[in-house]
């Protein structure tokens, strides 16, 4: 057998994104958004007249990133839905994708009037965080990556993964 007659390995990452999985990853999405506008257009923002001045200054900070970031996801959600659809090449929307480039999410939450904050803002600002993770997964995936699994407890999927690069290793020995 010659190797142009050798099938090609089949990209999964590409296949995830484009199924069911992600429509959930993009109706939870705009849903936190909309939640989110609503939240800072009415009851924060009279949330927020109440507080001590440190915490305002936070407030304002916090409120500005989690919108900037919740901006950058929709245009990646609304760009991959485009591509799902039929309606832009992956190609495309991966030069539209590099135009919008993900802040990075703080390493460092809280300090001085950060627990003074509303703790509906804090809700939104950890939902926004783990929407930002979940959608960097699938961008990596989308693009042949491999995900970045964070350490699990026993069974999950990053122990087990690290089960089977034990095993394998082992049998190279």
């Amino acid at each position: 057998m010659d190797e142009s007659s050798q099938k090609k390995p089949v990209a999964i990452g590409p296949r995830i994104v484009a199924s069911g999985g992600f429509d959930m990853l993009y109706r939870e999405g705009m849903a936190l958004i909309e939640a989110v506008a609503a939240y800072l257009d009415g009851e924060g923002r009279a949330e927020s007249r109440g507080l001590p001045r440190e915490a305002s200054f936070v407030y304002a900070t916090e409120s500005m990133r989690l919108t900037t970031r919740l901006m950058q996801l929709a245009s990646w959600l609304l760009l991959q839905r485009a591509v799902n659809e039929g309606e832009l090449t992956a190609e495309n929307a991966r030069t539209e994708k590099e135009k919008v480039r993900f802040s990075a999410t703080p390493s460092d939450r809280g300090g001085p009037g950060y627990a003074e904050l509303p703790e509906r803002l804090r809700g939104f600002i950890i939902q926004g965080d783990r929407l930002f993770d979940r959608v960097q997964q699938y961008d990596k995936l989308e693009r042949g990556g491999v995900p970045d699994y964070a350490p699990m407890a026993a069974g999950g999927i990053a122990d087990q993964l690290a089960r089977l690069k034990a095993a394998f290793g082992r049998l190279k020995e």
